[in-house]
């Protein structure tokens, strides 16, 4: 079965208010839409422009925040106080993305949100919404010194594969796509996708995801699509500067693109990628390519 991935090269907002973010959100989703994209995917932390609605809600976040003082910035300019508030807007957002998967009858992945679980700690979640409205997530596993050392965002306890109507696919969040074995469990349990959701702040660190996900597409024989946050948002200190570029890499080998590249966005350019892939070929592919990465993985311990 042949079918459109979308994949988004999204900016960061300074927003006004809800409504100006659900109407982006849905400018968005359509846009793919239209281009008859089934699969949409967004950056990692393309949910932190929500923080940027708290400078105009003192009332609300000096409820959650007590002694927060009486100035947006407090809020949006704290990484602490930033992860706080956004709870409350949780549900709003699941909702939201619930809502446009099932209009646009397409499968949603809107990036990553910081989640605060049951035991208080913060989780990296990338939830993926179906267009029955059904809804699941992964939470990140490997965590950069950012997270671990200044934001104290906690790694995930599960690696998952998700059942949808075009096969098995699975999330590696921006940093754990720089780890074979992630994806190499992910592909032996039935994924030919992996949805990979970054947000960059240099060039080398967009190119070091870059290459895990070429490296993760040809070593395991299957498609691996990257989104990226772009641009400038100098008022938040966790996404104030943003690079990257949106692609859907391949194998390489016989049948794909002789670079594994199938498409590829414009360095920091606002905009969707849209390639259209066959999952089934991935099986082909493993059966008669030029060479056999996925089944020749085992020869490994051999050695």
């Amino acid at each position: 079965m042949n079918f459109k991935i979308a994949t988004a090269q999204y900016d960061i907002s300074f927003l006004e208010n809800w409504k100006q973010y659900q109407n982006k959100a849905e400018r968005w989703v359509s846009e793919a839409a239209e281009q008859d994209a089934k699969i949409l995917l967004f950056p990692e932390y393309a949910s932190m422009e929500l923080a940027s609605l708290f400078i105009a809600r003192d009332s609300v976040y000096a409820e959650i925040l007590p002694g927060a003082g009486s100035a947006g910035e407090t809020v949006y300019s704290s990484l602490n106080k930033q992860l706080a508030v956004m709870q409350s807007l949780l549900e709003d957002y699941l909702d939201l993305f619930q809502t446009l998967a099932k209009k646009y009858r397409c499968i949603i992945q809107p990036g990553t949100f910081p989640v605060k679980t049951d035991s208080g700690a913060y989780r990296n979640r990338a939830y993926l919404f179906m267009p029955d409205g059904q809804f699941d997530y992964q939470d990140k596993l490997m965590m950069t010194r950012f997270e671990n050392e200044q934001w104290l965002i906690q790694k995930g306890e599960e690696l998952r594969c998700f059942d949808t109507e075009y096969g098995k696919i699975a999330i590696n969040i921006c940093y754990d796509s720089e780890f074979p074995m992630l994806a190499r469990k992910q592909v032996e349990a039935g994924a030919n996708l992996i949805l990979v959701p970054s947000c960059t702040d240099t060039l080398a660190g967009y190119h070091r995801v870059k290459i895990g996900c070429q490296a993760r597409a040809l070593e395991n024989q299957c498609y691996v699509v990257q989104s990226a946050l772009v641009g400038e948002a100098m008022w938040s200190e966790a996404v104030d500067v943003n690079i990257g570029a949106a692609a859907v890499y391949t194998p390489v080998d016989r049948g794909f693109p002789d670079n594994g590249i199938l498409a590829v966005g414009n360095l920091n350019e606002v905009q969707w990628v849209v390639a259209e892939i066959s999952l089934s070929a991935c099986g082909t592919v493993r059966e008669q390519g030029q060479v056999f990465n996925y089944r020749d993985w085992p020869l490994q311990g051999a050695f």
